[in-house]
């Protein structure tokens, strides 16, 4: 036999070594792609796993917890006021609080002398209005040692004191629930404020 036959570079020059060799590539290509994204779905799935959560939904406002208040001005009338009724509406605004519970207090179109307003729905005050006229038979609420009558509308209702010698008035839209619970720090400032007007309507005892 010849010994060039045998050589080692014989051997690798035969067909069949090469198809091999190209089998081998092949089966090792196929491996390659196979793997690939199996590595990737992988790897996918352990950054999800390490990603944070959603984070929780912001918690809608609400009479305790409010939204962001407006800064415009509160549109409000500015009726004229006798001089009387001027004087006592200007010491009531003097000493109204900053801030009404959780409600911070806002500007006003007219009358910073009369009126004032808090929050966003406006919670509103008005000095030296018409006093209401109450029946014998009509439910008074006695708030704090102020007496105030209340009228429900659609959107808010409105509490007008009967028993001082200038009247206010209230307005507490519905959003922020029962009325009387907001009359309470005001009802505090009317009794340093205004003096009692003598005649309290009968009701005027719970």
């Amino acid at each position: 036999m010849d010994e060039h036959s045998n050589s080692p570079v014989a051997q690798a020059d035969r067909p069949d070594a090469k198809a091999s060799d190209r089998t081998n590539r092949s089966a090792a290509l196929i491996a390659t792609a196979v793997a690939l994204p199996v590595t990737l779905l992988v790897g996918a799935l352990a950054l999800n796993s390490l990603a944070p959560e959603e984070p929780a939904a912001a918690p809608q406002p609400s009479a305790s917890t409010p939204g962001p208040v407006s800064t415009a001005p509160v549109e409000m009338a500015a009726p004229p006021l006798g001089e009387r009724p001027t004087v006592v509406c200007r010491a009531l605004l003097s000493q109204l609080p900053d801030s009404i519970r959780d409600l911070p207090q806002r500007p006003v179109s007219a009358g910073p002398e009369q009126n004032a307003a808090y929050g966003d729905p406006a919670l509103t005050v008005a000095c030296g209005g018409a006093a209401p006229q109450v029946r014998p038979d009509d439910h008074l609420y006695l708030v704090n040692s102020v007496c105030w009558y209340a009228v429900e509308g659609p959107d808010a209702t409105e509490l007008t004191t009967v028993d001082r010698e200038t009247a206010v008035t209230l307005r507490v839209p519905n959003f922020y629930g029962e009325a009387l619970q907001w009359a309470s720090p005001v009802s505090a400032t009317i009794v340093e404020s205004i003096r009692s007007s003598g005649t309290a309507p009968s009701g005027c005892t719970s």
